[in-house]
């Protein structure tokens, strides 16, 4: 399958196929398939933010004890991992300095 480079903001959810778009932080090589699945990450994640919104006007549940927090944390590993398996080898760098992907999984 062809691959064609994008630039990601993991932060803002954004794929950009130009990188003047919009600000960026990683660039990579990636299917319409990949592509796809990386868009229903950011998706899912957007669509948590308003769970999370009105869970936030709930004063006695606490943070650590909240589902919606434990989505949007899934969702951001997953989509820093996806970005690493398919980033330029800046971006791999990148991530592995973060230690993301290996302090989530230890915990």
């Amino acid at each position: 399958m062809k691959k064609n480079t994008y630039y990601i903001a993991i932060g803002s959810g954004e794929i950009m196929s130009t990188p003047t778009a919009s600000p960026w932080q990683f660039k990579i090589e990636a299917t319409d398939e990949e592509i796809k699945n990386l868009r229903a990450l950011f998706d899912s994640s957007a669509d948590n933010s308003v769970a999370d919104f009105l869970r936030a006007h709930i004063p006695y549940r606490d943070y650590h004890r909240d589902p919606t927090n434990d989505i949007y944390d899934q969702n951001l590993f997953r989509a820093y991992e996806t970005v690493h398996q398919l980033g330029d080898e800046e971006a791999r760098s990148h991530i592995e300095s973060m230690g993301i992907l290996t302090d989530f999984t230890s915990e």
